[in-house]
């Protein structure tokens, strides 16, 4: 029996294997259940005693030995290198597909650039707020009309805790906690409950500026715009004013630019007019100030809000708001 268990040692040691099948055949006939060694352990029972002290270790030695051998084997098959001449070097590689930058990140990235070279600083705050920050302290009293124009996600009632519906609530925290002057944009993600459609959708982005400071003026206010809109449209781009209502600034007033695709003769684009709208602005309100803790007799300032999918829309010619949000791989892989 021990020159029998010596012959499968030097059998295992020899053992070499280059398939999967090969491996499978060692397996069963050293490791499976009924493999050779447990044939062996079987017999060991009705060896006499005087060979069991010599034989139980080099059984043992053997089951070890065949384990390892049976892990050797499968390693090296595994890690065995392919041959080029097993591969179509004529097939197509596999594609790995590159991300991209949103197109709304992208244009909130350029709107930003373009003010910070401005002066403008960057500000940001919570898109859950109270009703003071984001309708009081704006000059919207209770029951006021102008709050229907902005149809609001309330959370809690009494206090009123609600989704912002425009980036202003972070205007008002900046001017109660820093005195003039003041130069800052606010772009964020801001919220209204409306129906879903291909030009207005449940959420959306916005970018708003507001200064602060002695003897600004509404002509201060249109040269930003005029400069940033040159800047995003184009160097022949023309702004135009018009008077409008907003609650917080007075005087008020809508901003067009000239139709950047058909260069002011009518198109689809700015429907046939020669003219876009881009942003609402105007002088901030004295009660705004006042309600910030702002003495409107030193110091005046300007607004203005303008959306980014707008702003984007504009840019490349689209005409679906919904594109934006709906994660389809065709439509983003285009920016």
């Amino acid at each position: 029996m021990l020159d029998k268990v010596k012959s499968l040692f030097s059998e295992i040691k020899d053992t070499s294997a280059k398939t999967e099948e090969e491996i499978e055949q060692f397996r069963l006939k050293f490791i499976g259940r009924n493999n050779v060694i447990n044939e062996l352990f079987g017999e060991f029972k009705s060896v006499p005693s005087d060979q069991k002290r010599e034989l139980g270790p080099a059984l043992n030695e053997l089951k070890v030995l065949a384990a390892t051998k049976l892990k050797e084997l499968s390693a090296s098959l595994n890690s065995k290198e392919v041959s080029s001449a097993d591969v179509d070097v004529t097939l197509p590689g596999i594609y790995a597909m590159e991300g991209s930058i949103h197109p709304i990140s992208q244009t909130r990235s350029r709107i930003i650039e373009i003010f910070e070279r401005q002066g403008f600083n960057v500000e940001d705050g919570p898109e859950i707020d109270n009703d003071w920050n984001n309708f009081t302290a704006l000059n919207f009293p209770k029951n006021h009309p102008a709050r229907e124009m902005q149809d609001t996600y309330f959370i809690e009632k009494d206090p009123d805790i609600l989704l912002r519906t425009h980036t202003s609530n972070v205007q008002t925290r900046l001017m109660k906690a820093k005195k003039p002057p003041i130069r800052s944009i606010m772009p964020g993600r801001v919220y209204r409950n409306e129906a879903i459609s291909a030009r207005a959708h449940c959420f959306f982005h916005q970018v708003e500026g507001l200064v602060v400071g002695e003897n600004i003026s509404f002509k201060d206010l249109k040269n930003t715009l005029y400069h940033f809109s040159k800047e995003m449209f184009g160097k022949d781009t023309k702004i135009r004013l018009r008077p409008s209502y907003f609650p917080f600034t007075e005087p008020s007033a809508e901003i067009d630019i000239s139709c950047f695709i058909c260069g002011g003769s009518g198109c689809k684009i700015c429907k046939q007019t020669g003219w876009v709208e881009i942003a609402g602005s105007g002088m901030v309100d004295p009660n705004v100030l006042e309600n910030c803790g702002i003495d409107s007799t030193k110091y005046s300032g300007f607004a203005f809000g303008m959306g980014i999918e707008r702003v984007t829309m504009l840019k490349y010619q689209l005409d679906d708001l919904r594109l934006f949000s709906e994660n389809d791989i065709r439509f983003l892989k285009q920016f």
